[in-house]
């Protein structure tokens, strides 16, 4: 009856993210509107306390009771997120107990619902190992008042097992948040591991690229300036192998550096998909890219997919991402064409920035084009087209 703490944040299209606690306002609002949903089912308390032929005295405080249920409630439920001491939730499930008890046997039959809301709050507060005894006893609390209230028997068999099974389905759900977010927590370190060993490659790389060059420049430097002024042709050709050594320096760094550089159209495929359902958002995605494409062009394709599935997770709000990679024949020629298209809410005139601008400059140094902008009503779509050539 209730999405616990842990799940507060709002996905795409609004709706709730296991494991990650709300952070803006638009969130919390989602997550308020999700948990109060379900108090919708104290709509036999508040018919009771309106039409019930309570006295006004009893009215006014059975009104001020149900608030401060209500109210104690969603506090308890809120909170659920942060790393509240156990015998805090303890005393504040006691509370709603109490409360719920008192008012049953005060203003009849139709305030037993009360005791469901307990049940989930615990399940959804308390540790697996504490909440497994104090779904059962509330539960059973609710079958002892029930019997205490005049004809709340007749309401019993429809409370119990929505109490027993709803506390015990958010028992459920805080064990799934939680190992939700250690998942979460053991990919981040993974990621970060797998960053620090590539950085410590790189560093070794590089290291074994320029070290002998850079001491092969730095002994015929010194060669060089000795010679200098007894022997200027030797000096200079010193100083001619120095041009020669730094400039195939140069150029093995710049492969390495490409080769560490230089995405592809399988890999970015599959990082689309893990970054996308990692958002809420649903990946329609190619099973298999277009094979045998030129190198350059399938870098600057694959650069484009990153750049507009980042763009996708982070700004459109979309819940459904479609990319398709095609070979498509023109009168021009044969032309290798990327689209990803979502139906979020960015669908106004994009901002040139410098993501944009980059994948422009690289397509265009391929003979591309991009354009990107809205797809009809809703949503945003980025087309990058590169042409093979008539015999490719």
């Amino acid at each position: 009856m209730t999405e616990t703490g842990g799940t507060g944040r709002a996905g795409p299209k609004g709706g709730p993210r296991i494991g990650l606690r709300p952070e803006t306002r638009r969130q919390k609002s989602v997550k308020a509107l999700w948990v109060g949903l379900w108090l919708f089912y104290l709509s036999a308390p508040v018919t009771d306390l309106v039409s019930g032929g309570h006295s006004l005295g009893a009215r006014l405080l059975g009104g001020l009771g149900l608030a401060a249920f209500v109210a104690s409630y969603l506090l308890l439920v809120f909170r659920t997120a942060r790393q509240t001491e156990v015998r805090r939730v303890l005393v504040s499930v006691a509370a709603l107990s109490l409360t719920a008890t008192v008012l049953s046997l005060s203003l009849g039959r139709e305030w037993l619902v009360l005791f469901v809301f307990v049940s989930v709050s615990s399940g959804a507060a308390l540790p697996g190992e504490i909440s497994r005894f104090t779904v059962p006893g509330v539960t059973a609390l609710l079958a002892l008042t029930a019997f205490a209230v005049p004809d709340g028997d007749e309401y019993l068999a429809g409370l119990l097992i929505p109490a027993l099974m709803g506390g015990f389905a958010m028992v459920g759900i805080r064990a799934m948040i939680r190992t939700t977010m250690e998942l979460r927590e053991a990919r981040a370190t993974v990621a970060q591991l797998a960053a620090n060993e590539e950085r410590l490659r790189m560093a070794r790389d590089l290291h074994d690229l320029l070290g002998h060059s850079l001491s092969l420049i730095t002994l015929k430097s010194e060669l060089a300036g000795r010679m200098l002024p007894g022997q200027p042709d030797a000096a200079a050709q010193q100083v001619a192998d120095i041009e020669r050594v730094s400039r195939q320096a140069l150029v093995d760094v710049r492969e390495a550096v490409s080769g560490y550089r230089r995405p592809t159209l399988p890999g970015e495929l599959a990082g689309a998909r893990t970054a996308l359902t990692a958002a809420g958002v649903l990946a329609d995605l190619p099973a298999e890219p277009v094979e045998g494409l030129p190198e350059e062009v399938e870098s600057a394709l694959a650069w484009a997919l990153r750049e507009a599935v980042t763009n996708v997770v982070r700004h459109s709000g979309a819940q459904r991402c479609t990319v398709r990679v095609e070979l498509l024949q023109t009168l021009a020629g044969k032309v290798v064409e990327l689209s990803v298209a979502d139906d979020g809410g960015g669908g106004a005139a994009p901002v040139p920035g410098n993501g944009l601008t980059g994948l422009t400059e690289r397509l265009e140094a391929v003979g591309g084009t991009l354009s990107a902008g809205p797809a009809g009503k809703k949503g945003f779509r980025l087309l990058a087209r590169v042409p093979l050539g008539s015999g490719s």
